[in-house]
């Protein structure tokens, strides 16, 4: 589902933790660098704050980012792609649900301008959320 920012929310089966194992395993698998994973949930209970678990990859490949930003540098601003890995509890659910949401490939392309041709490019991150979502 994507809401009216052009951000696509699933839910996950696993936990965050689960689902971010999952992102990794699979990122490895396919020769995507994972630059960095942002733990927000980890960075609040270090400063004394308590949040669900939060977790934000940062990820991507050179060889098919750097057309993008050749074409629209602009898009830079938006790259690496990012997914964003959370818990969210309801009312009494103790347990929360577990999403991912991402920036939709269409509402980039048309954010930047991006030629259709270089839209695929950036897609692959609807395959890999719904790869470790199971």
């Amino acid at each position: 589902m994507t809401d009216a920012n052009g951000i696509v929310t699933i839910p996950s089966r696993h936990s965050v933790d689960e689902t971010v194992k999952r992102l990794e395993n699979l990122l490895q698998e396919k020769g995507i660098k994972l630059f960095t994973l942002v733990d927000h949930s980890g960075e609040a209970e270090r400063a004394g704050l308590k949040m669900p678990p939060t977790k934000l990859a940062i990820f991507g490949n050179p060889k098919g980012g750097t057309p993008l930003m050749l074409a629209t540098p602009s898009i830079a601003i938006d790259l690496p792609l990012k997914l964003l890995i959370y818990e969210q509890k309801n009312g009494e659910d103790t347990n929360g649900n577990v999403w991912i949401s991402w920036d939709a490939p269409a509402y980039l392309a048309a954010r930047h301008a991006l030629p259709q041709d270089l839209v695929a490019n950036i897609a692959v991150i609807e395959k890999l959320a719904a790869a470790i979502a199971g």
